[in-house]
């Protein structure tokens, strides 16, 4: 996978973008930076939705994005724990089952 660009650069193709001037298409700006057209609407369409949040008050998609990643680890987590329980349990079940020398009558 392509290493990610850095935020300010992102930041800046946007504000370009943003306030280009009539009859500057958004391919012509990609390919001035040197990105592909697809990946500046998709930054374009987060610079959007994250004002809308802003002027709204929800969370952004970046936030909701760190905490879905940061939820994911947990989950991950957790699942490794039950697994160590199940196993675990299974055996010190396994532990406490009268042997065939049983003192039982």
């Amino acid at each position: 996978m392509p290493k990610p660009y850095p935020k300010e650069f992102r930041d800046d193709v946007v504000r370009v973008a943003e306030n280009r001037e009539p009859g500057m298409t958004i391919e012509r700006i990609a390919a001035d930076f040197g990105v592909h057209p697809m990946t500046l609407m998709k930054w374009l369409a987060r610079s959007r939705a994250e004002k809308i949040a802003s002027e709204t008050g929800s969370p952004s998609p970046s936030d909701c994005d760190a905490e879905l990643r940061e939820l994911r680890q947990r989950n991950r987590l957790l699942e490794q724990e039950v697994e160590v329980l199940r196993r675990a349990t299974a055996y010190l079940s396994q532990a406490h089952l009268p042997g065939k020398g049983s003192t039982r009558s």
